[in-house]
């Protein structure tokens, strides 16, 4: 009888163990929003585990706008440390279908770096308002934002606005577009993750990043990645020499994200 019951007491804390994993889940909830006359669909994920406030993050993806690998990695990135808003940089029905469209859409915005601008700044504040609206559990004043290839370049032109941030994180993206933008200095610190290898960023659009960071004297590390190419974080990248996926640099660089956001946000 003691065995009996000890047994069926095992279980039932088993049951209620199983039963608290199963509550503590990422949810992702469709955040709607205008920019100008223009409709966006943006996305939060962030894990219902605990009350407690974790950081926002800002994330702009990559070329491929809010595709259903981007939105996975966002909720990958979220985790139970932050709430993520995945950024629409395009438009709610404007996604691109391909590489070719992609590149076009990119094209425009790198074209016209007051748009871009405008776009991110726009999403920034969507996601800080829905933390809000939607009485998310993070805290809308301390928020960073990420951003891959096109989304790492979209990052840093949302850091020369001077918006306040704790930090911005690019991973590949080009750190220095060519059309002309007059730009503040960045008030968040910067963490730029390069694969020196990368065949689409030439070593004079690096030379200028470092030459405009030195000369704004704001807080930014530049870590470049031996032998890893463009998209060394995305797992689908399988462009030899060009685009290509690095396991060992994509650690290393998620792992120098999370140390640059922690030591980022406690200091806000």
């Amino acid at each position: 009888m003691k065995i009996r019951n000890g047994i069926a007491a095992l279980l039932a804390a088993g049951a209620l163990c199983l039963a608290g994993g199963a509550q503590a889940r990422t949810v992702e909830k469709v955040v709607d929003y205008q920019v100008g006359d223009q409709a966006y669909r943006g996305y939060v994920y962030y894990d219902t585990a605990g009350a407690k406030k974790r950081p926002v993050v800002l994330m702009v993806p990559n070329w491929m706008g809010t595709s259903e690998a981007n939105r996975r990695q966002a909720r990958k990135i979220a985790g139970r440390d932050y709430v993520v808003f995945l950024a629409d940089m395009y438009g709610r029905d404007q996604q691109p279908a391909n590489p070719d469209a992609a590149g076009k859409l990119v094209g425009q915005l790198y074209g016209n770096r007051l748009v871009l601008r405008t776009r991110v700044k726009a999403a920034k504040e969507q996601a800080q308002a829905a933390v809000k609206k939607l009485k998310l559990p993070a805290n809308p004043d301390k928020i960073a934002a990420i951003g891959f290839c096109f989304g790492g370049s979209t990052v840093l032109e949302l850091a020369r606005t001077g918006e306040e941030l704790s930090a911005v994180v690019s991973f590949h993206g080009n750190p220095s577009l060519d059309a002309p933008a007059p730009s503040q200095p960045p008030k968040a610190r910067i963490l730029v993750l390069h694969g020196d290898a990368d065949p689409y960023v030439p070593v004079a659009q690096i030379n200028a990043f470092l030459d405009e960071m030195r000369a704004a004297k704001v807080d930014w590390q530049m870590m470049r990645f031996g032998g890893a190419v463009h998209s060394f974080t995305d797992p689908d990248a399988n462009q030899p020499g060009k685009a290509m996926y690095d396991p060992r640099a994509a650690k290393r660089a998620f792992e120098m994200m999370k140390d640059f956001l922690a030591e980022s946000f406690a200091g806000r």
